[in-house]
């Protein structure tokens, strides 16, 4: 599927049926569900439009469809930075049902949920697209560099840079938690 051309309406659906719930899930996760069917949409219907200038030989078509829809998420820079500032300043929910050391560990992570989202929010929109590719749609780095169009170098500098900040970001918010 994703090793011959998508010129032909067959080969295109058998690649829309295997990647759509996964691309689908990636910008959910990025925008939010409201804009997730709409920036979904707008990008199959790019891809079927370029569908003649796929090149299998460059990446496989899941690469090319991350590469796509984060052209598309990019669009919505603004919205996105103002969801996460939003996100980071929302309560997190206590009442998390369940087994005595899974409620312990989702304490922990809602506790920290805020204020990741803020210190993502804060990253470069360059350096989100790097880490959210690598961390949410599970994409290695030679697939990040494909899909933004950009050398492995650099995928690997703003990965680098993003870690460096969103580090220090959470070791602050630590540190003081300790102190509280």
């Amino acid at each position: 599927m994703a090793d011959r051309p998508l010129d032909d309406h067959e080969a295109f659906a058998a690649v829309f049926d295997a990647h759509f719930d996964e691309i689908h899930r990636y910008v959910a996760y990025r925008l939010g569900p409201d804009n997730a069917e709409d920036v979904v949409g707008e990008t199959f219907l790019i891809a079927f439009r370029k569908r003649a200038q796929f090149d299998p030989s460059r990446a496989a078509a899941k690469t090319w469809l991350y590469g796509i829809a984060t052209n598309l998420i990019g669009k919505h820079r603004r919205q996105e930075a103002r969801t996460l500032r939003a996100l980071s300043r929302c309560a997190p929910d206590r009442d998390t049902p369940g087994h005595e050391d899974r409620v312990v560990v989702q304490v922990a992570a809602e506790s920290l949920r805020q204020d990741l989202a803020a210190a993502l929010a804060e990253l470069d929109q360059r350096d989100r697209d790097v880490v959210q590719l690598l961390a949410l749609a599970g994409l290695s780095h030679e697939e990040v560099a494909v899909a933004l169009g950009i050398p492995n170098g650099t995928v690997r500098s703003r990965l680098n840079r993003a870690r460096k900040k969103l580090r220090g970001s959470l070791s602050l918010v630590l540190q003081e938690a300790d102190r509280g």
